[in-house]
């Protein structure tokens, strides 16, 4: 039996971990955005620059949200990119023959729940590696995305869906985000309560952190598994909506490598990849960070390269301090 006494050292350092944890992230936030502040031209830090930096943020930082669930449960999905573009296909593909928006929209996100439900389908039954599945799935998806749209851009008619992620006009500033970034949110906040106060919540994390733990307890792992993977594949399913949305025609060959921005985000933002610990906050402040980043370096004018050689050094110190956690943590 855990002893959860108040005045316990053990667990005063515990509830120190999960505060670190909760703040380094942020605090890693502030240190970005105040060092390109200071250093990049005057247009980065204005309200114009914000919004853009949530607008962009909002198609990572969706899917993120299906992976940190992933993430938790210890496990991996690589096919998000290819999720993203197939529903970006499937959405264009439908909106051209004349149907309904809405009904389009729906139909885009229960692609990406039905492509979860394969995932988490082939993992279970096959017990096979989650990082094997998924990337047979990669390229499956891919493939399929391909196929549908014939290996070309689908145009599709443009709709209210166009909208989602577009800047805002002058007299609907009041809005202060566009709606696409409200919903990244709602959904943020809707995760959250999941794992906080829900019993699927709690099963998840029981299941990422001890596995055979939680099926001695009587967790029905399997299920678990596969409803977190189609949790993830809808988040990834609205993800490929705003896609569409910022692009208003179906691209197979979009979001190639969106996977490792998603991956990239929950690790930043304090996800452990060995399972049973992840925030919601962290990671949309791990997908706001390579945001920053991206925005300040083309501002500044600098290449491509340097982004991703600043956010890959950003990834490895978030992966060496969450090892360093855990060493800690099982030296006590």
């Amino acid at each position: 039996m855990t002893d959860n006494s108040p005045g316990r050292p053990s667990t005063k350092m515990a509830r120190s971990f999960r505060i670190a944890n909760t703040l380094g992230p942020v605090l890693g936030l502030a240190l970005v955005f105040g060092l390109f502040a200071g250093i990049g031209p005057e247009s980065f830090a204005t309200l114009h620059n914000l919004e853009t930096i949530a607008r962009q943020t909002a198609i990572v930082g969706t899917a993120a949200l299906g992976m940190t669930l992933i993430i938790i449960a210890g496990g991996i999905d690589l096919s998000v990119g290819s999720m993203i573009a197939l529903v970006t296909v499937v959405v264009a593909a439908m909106l051209q023959s004349g149907i309904n928006p809405a009904l389009a929209a729906l139909a885009g996100v229960a692609t990406g729940v039905l492509c979860g439900l394969v995932n988490g389908l082939l993992i279970t039954r096959l017990r096979v590696v989650p990082f094997i599945v998924t990337l047979g799935t990669l390229l499956l998806l891919r493939g399929a995305a391909k196929g549908i749209a014939h290996e070309q851009k689908i145009d599709a008619p443009l709709t209210w869906l166009k909208d989602l992620l577009a800047a805002l006009p002058p007299d609907q500033g009041w809005q202060i985000f566009p709606a696409g970034v409200w919903i990244m949110l709602l959904l943020a906040l809707i995760v959250a309560g999941i794992l906080r106060y829900t019993r699927l919540g709690r099963h998840i994390i029981a299941v990422g952190s001890n596995e055979q733990t939680a099926r001695l307890c009587g967790v029905p792992v399997e299920r678990i598994k596969i409803l977190v993977y189609a949790l993830s594949a809808g988040f990834a399913g609205v993800a490929g909506l705003f896609q569409f949305s910022r692009l208003t025609v179906g691209d197979p060959t979009v979001a190639m490598g969106a996977e490792l921005d998603v991956i990239a985000a929950v690790v930043i933002g304090g996800g452990s990849l060995s399972g049973g610990e992840g925030s919601i906050l962290g990671t949309l402040v791990g997908a706001l960070i390579m945001t920053v980043i991206r925005s300040g370096c083309s501002q500044m004018g600098l290449p491509n390269w340097v982004q991703e050689i600043v956010t890959g050094c950003i990834i490895v110190i978030a992966v060496a301090l969450d090892r360093w956690r855990h060493r800690s943590q099982e030296q006590r």
